[in-house]
């Protein structure tokens, strides 16, 4: 997560010693901290941009478009509010990376804070509600249809409860400090010395951020595509195959970062504790963060690529905004469209190869 493992902005790293030498060590991470510099700012302002825009749209299709919202769409009014909240907190990160200090104070670390661990618990909740939402749709299409609307109201109160829950260790424990040494302010997760707390933390990350949600995932779509096989409803299709594909994505893109969380909680413990795992762990964080924070700017892009129904009110709601480009020219549009997207994924292949390079010129 971004204030909690950036290793520019969360420990000294100058003065880190490997923890099985006979001999201590310091281990230099000079390599990671330019990195974070030149390349973190410039990404967090693209994601922000992007995903503010594209979230801020799908929002304003599905509230004004939607007169009577099932439970589907108020998990997705719902993700991308997340989202917006997630988003909200990469500026004050990308300045954090760029100065390498922290120039807002105590009360917008904890508000920052607050930001980015409320959008990243909350849009796990609501993909796992989602996907939760589909089974019962499908598998249990009866008891579907009796759902009043302060069942979907209890339980969007509850995730996001569930999201606050999660987030407050984080939020009680981060703090701004200035270095007496090198007079420098930062903001960071400082838990009790001699606690469990960071350890605890690590294994939430894994089990409320990968376990539960992939254990979910499976139990409920491998109910689901059989009985979908056979369904001839096209709108229920689209719409099982819309939360299908945000699901795989969200995991697709955040399975890297818990894989690499697992094995800095091993480091925690004692293991992997060379100078050289250190590096390769804090290097390995920049590349898995860098595909997670993509994450957030590509759900109204699926919205617009899989399902009809959202392509067709984004257009509508483009043309009554912006009526001379949008009004009389619906397929220079989608030739639009699919050109955004190409350059989307010229400009990730091009900025992962930027990182390549850069990380062989200074590792």
């Amino acid at each position: 997560m971004a204030m909690f493992y950036h290793n520019t902005t969360t420990e000294d790293y100058s003065k880190y010693y490997s923890l099985d030498s006979s001999v201590y060590q310091i281990c230099n991470n000079s390599n990671v901290s330019v990195f974070s510099r030149v390349f973190l700012p410039t990404l967090y302002s693209i994601v922000f941009i992007v995903g503010f825009i594209g979230n801020s749209l799908v929002l304003c299709v599905l509230i004004k478009y939607r007169k009577r919202p099932k439970i589907s769409d108020v998990c997705l009014i719902n993700l991308a509010l997340s989202d917006l909240l997630f988003l909200l907190s990469l500026p004050f990160w990308a300045h954090y990376a760029a100065i390498t200090q922290w120039a807002f104070g105590s009360f917008m670390c904890h508000a920052v804070t607050m930001l980015y661990t409320l959008g990243f618990y909350g849009s796990i909740f609501f993909m796992i509600l989602m996907t939760i939402d589909c089974y019962v749709v499908i598998v249990h299409t009866n008891t579907s249809k009796h759902r009043p609307v302060r069942v979907s109201i209890a339980l969007v109160l509850f995730m996001w409860t569930l999201s606050l829950g999660a987030s407050l260790p984080i939020i009680i424990f981060s703090k701004a400090n200035n270095s007496n040494e090198t007079n420098v302010w930062t903001c960071r997760v400082e838990y009790p010395v001699g606690t469990l707390w960071r350890s605890f933390h690590y294994i939430k990350l894994n089990i409320l951020d990968l376990i539960i949600p992939l254990s979910v995932m499976v139990f409920c779509y491998s109910r689901i595509i059989p009985i979908l096989m056979a369904m001839k409803s096209q709108k229920k299709h689209n719409t099982v195959r819309l939360m299908l594909v945000l699901v795989s994505v969200f995991f697709l893109f955040w399975t890297p970062y818990n894989i690499v969380i697992f094995l800095k909680y091993q480091h925690e413990l004692g293991y992997m504790s060379t100078c050289q795992w250190y590096q390769d762990l804090n290097m390995a964080m920049q590349w898995v963060e860098t595909i997670a924070f993509t994450h957030c700017c590509l759900n109204p892009i699926i919205y617009a690529f899989v399902d009809q129904r959202f392509k067709n009110l984004f257009l509508k709601i483009l043309k009554e905004w912006f009526p001379l480009c949008f009004g009389q020219c619906p397929t220079v549009i989608n030739q639009l469209s699919a050109c955004l997207l190409f350059c989307l994924v010229q400009f990730m292949y091009i900025y992962a190869w930027n990182i390549y390079s850069h990380y062989i010129k200074y590792y």
